[in-house]
């Protein structure tokens, strides 16, 4: 019983001592006043606004067409006798150059024919001519009262002689011209395409004999979109004029192991936009491409597939940007002096993968955030941090060569 009493009592002592030292540990514990700790301003970078005069320049791609691409047929039916030297697949030519001869024996025999008709017929009208004079003198020499009739003098039948006559000079007329056509001649100056018919090969009317195209203007197709037109300030079936021509166009392709540029233009637009691609076909053109339009002698070849890079109207007072400058479609945030936010909205009238291009609404030497903002609104308090002036940064960030590019050569494409 003792020894039960004393355990019981040991307990109950360890338990009191163990609640006294929590409680005097609590009581020696400092009190901490909580305090609010204040927040830096978020860092953001920023670019200094620089408007100015910016030219934009479009891109595209087109393949290189002849403006007159023809099938040559003949006109008339024979035995081919001669095709000249420079009918053959790409052989040059002018207007004018004998390029097929037919035989034209049967032609000259028709001709002939047809010329004797014409002297027959010709002395036919001459007498009929007379016998109505004579006829008129011996009815005034009756003395008769009254005029004479159309058959007294024989009229029904000069007007016959006179039809007979014009028939002859028509048929004479279609002779020589069936024979001028045993010659095929080049309509234009160009070069063959193709060649379809030979020396010794009869060929009838409509036949196919080759193909030919014009080199003295090459065009090339170049689709373009709405936003492209309003870049080049041109509208739906443009067209230049000779006080004003179009807009100029570099055309440039590798080829023959070089890369190679020509000048060219804009002539015209089509009328339509195509259903598929909702794009406009621009027409471009380079005048004498075999020659004063080759680039140093390397022509501009048809079917060439090109790259084409059209000057677009200068835009006074734009702004070059980077392109994480713009929040939304049309907003950018501007740093105030007192490094609070300002929204503005802008105009965007260009925008590529690296920059975009503003047309007003921000001022010279302002500066712009280029930093993403989660949240932000006009009035937020910033840190402004110059990207170049970080560790590392070279003096210029990727950014800022992209702008320093584009405003060095005063285009964004």
């Amino acid at each position: 019983m003792f020894r039960k009493i004393i355990t019981i009592g040991g307990t109950i002592g360890i338990f009191a001592v163990g609640f006294g030292l929590i409680f005097l540990m609590g009581k020696l514990r400092p009190t901490i006043t909580p305090q609010e700790v204040e927040l830096a301003p978020p860092a953001v970078f920023y670019t200094t606004a620089a408007p100015g005069s910016v030219t934009l320049d479009v891109s595209a791609q087109g393949e290189v067409r002849p403006r007159t691409d023809i099938n040559l047929t003949a006109e008339v039916a024979g035995r081919i006798v001669k095709t000249t030297d420079v009918f053959v697949i790409g052989g040059a030519f002018v207007e004018g150059d004998l390029l097929v001869k037919i035989e034209d024996a049967d032609y000259r025999a028709a001709l002939a024919g047809a010329k004797a008709r014409v002297a027959q017929a010709e002395e036919l009208l001459r007498r009929e001519e007379a016998e109505s004079d004579l006829a008129r003198k011996d009815y005034e020499a009756l003395g008769r009262d009254g005029d004479p009739s159309e058959l007294t003098l024989r009229m029904p039948q000069l007007a016959q002689a006179r039809a007979q006559f014009a028939a002859a000079k028509a048929d004479y007329s279609a002779a020589k011209l069936n024979l001028e056509r045993t010659e095929i001649r080049a309509p234009f100056d160009g070069r063959v395409r193709e060649r379809s018919a030979g020396v010794g090969q009869f060929i009838s009317p409509g036949a196919p004999i080759g193909r030919i195209f014009s080199t003295d203007v090459a065009e090339i197709r170049l689709p373009l979109t709405d936003a492209d037109l309003a870049k080049l300030g041109l509208s739906i079936a443009y067209v230049e004029t000779e006080d004003e021509p179009g807009p100029p166009v570099v055309i440039s392709a590798s080829f023959g192991g070089a890369f190679h540029e020509w000048n060219a233009r804009i002539a015209r637009t089509e009328g339509a936009i195509e259903a598929s691609t909702r794009q406009i076909g621009a027409i471009a053109v380079v005048d004498d491409p075999y020659g004063a339009g080759s680039d140093d002698g390397t022509p501009l070849a048809m079917g060439l597939y090109v790259d084409a890079r059209i000057k677009g109207r200068p835009i006074d007072n734009a702004t070059v940007l980077p392109r994480t400058a713009l929040y939304g479609r049309d907003i950018v945030y501007v740093i105030k002096r007192d490094n609070t936010l300002e929204e503005r909205k802008v105009i965007v009238v260009s925008a590529d993968r690296d920059t975009i291009t503003i047309s007003g609404g921000v001022a010279a030497g302002e500066r712009v955030v280029t930093s993403p903002l989660r949240g932000a609104k006009g009035g937020d308090k910033v840190t402004p941090t110059d990207p170049a002036s970080l560790p590392g940064a070279g003096g210029r960030t990727a950014e800022d060569e992209a702008i320093a590019s584009a405003t060095r050569d005063g285009a964004v494409q």
